[in-house]
């Protein structure tokens, strides 16, 4: 066969549906219902298209420069990739042998199942609480050792935080590599950076990504702090120009403007408090939620019948099947009249 059997075998990641009409009210894929920075429509319009002639700076110098202040640490320990999802195939091309295993959280986001089977290594699951709460990590299964472990905070699907002390703990007691994914950490006010940016982290990288809260997931843009050994890896494997001049441009003007990512912040998690505790009144079972959607159980139908009702009114929402997941329905948290033409329809559909 020409293709590999690794590759035969391999269940692709499947992302959110991405629906060409523009009426849909789309609850489906976790982005921010509001625009990005106006400094980032400046950068667009005054574009230099000249520049496009030649390659972009393959260090991002600018961008690194600029992140390193932020996270008071320096650049040689800052890494930018075309988003978050190829620091994280980076990761396990980087930190995990053959004879290995990639590990995560269950549930968890299901790319990470996928790129341990990318790399033909296992994928060692660890079971959460029946309320989706922190469990001790599994760090080895059948023999066979996890070498890199994947803990999204706050996680997702399922939307629940976990305490900073716990995570350094384990990371400290942990041989591998322990990869905190804050995709989601600024609509919760609390985050591992710190961890990552000390000077005797050893193993440790915070990522994030300006798909969320900057308001950016067209964009394409991610980035990660962690120690020089680790970050100098990442950079000997990825593509020689992996992000464009473009989104090099366009994210140091969205992460310039702090005060207006903020501020959207803020408003998506007002918003989604007010339906978290809508929802809860109406008997849904809803974790609370420290990102920009909720893992939401229903009250009086099966998840899997309401999802498609939804969809038939032009309401995106996500669900999952299976065991840990089957029951509930992610849901995005859009504007406030979005979330009030949702409950609204829920109010039709969940009937006893």
């Amino acid at each position: 066969m020409m293709i590999a059997d690794s590759v035969r075998r391999l269940e692709p990641y499947v992302p959110g549906e991405q629906p060409k009409n523009r009426s849909v009210i789309k609850l489906n894929t976790n982005e921010n219902p509001y625009p990005p920075s106006p400094l980032v429509a400046k950068v667009l319009a005054a574009y230099d298209v000249d520049r496009l002639r030649r390659y972009p700076d393959p260090v991002f110098t600018e961008l690194r420069a600029l992140l390193a202040e932020r996270h008071s640490t320096n650049a040689d320990r800052v890494f930018i990739g075309n988003g978050s999802d190829e620091v994280l195939t980076l990761a396990a091309r980087s930190f995990v042998d053959s004879g290995e295993a990639i590990g995560s959280f269950d549930p968890s986001y299901s790319l990470y199942k996928t790129l341990a089977a990318i790399r033909d290594v296992p994928f060692v699951p660890s079971p959460l609480a029946d309320d989706f709460s922190w469990t001790a990590p599994v760090v080895e299964a059948g023999g066979t050792r996890v070498a890199l472990f994947l803990l999204t905070n706050p996680n997702a699907p399922t939307s629940v935080m976990y305490p900073e002390d716990k995570i350094a703990a384990f990371a400290a007691s942990f041989p591998g590599v322990v990869v905190v994914d804050e995709a989601y950490a600024d609509f919760s006010g609390r985050t591992c950076m710190a961890l990552a940016a000390a000077k005797d982290n050893r193993n440790v990288i915070v990522m994030r990504t300006l798909s969320k809260s900057y308001s950016l997931a067209g964009l394409r843009l991610g980035y990660c702090v962690g120690p020089e050994g680790l970050i100098e890896a990442l950079y000997k494997v990825k593509d020689s120009y992996n992000v464009d001049a473009l989104a090099q441009d366009v994210a140091l003007a969205a992460l310039s403007d702090l005060q207006w990512m903020k501020r959207n912040a803020s408003k998506i998690a007002a918003t989604r408090d007010r339906t978290a505790d809508e929802l809860r009144r109406r008997g849904w079972n809803v974790p609370t939620s420290s990102s920009n959607f909720l893992f939401a159980r229903p009250a009086h139908r099966p998840a899997a019948e309401i999802f498609e009702a939804l969809r038939a009114r032009n309401i995106f929402v996500r669900y999952f099947p299976g065991p840990r997941t089957g029951d509930r329905l992610r849901i995005t948290i859009g504007t406030d009249a979005d979330m009030d033409q949702l409950l609204s329809a829920l109010a039709e559909l969940d009937v006893p």
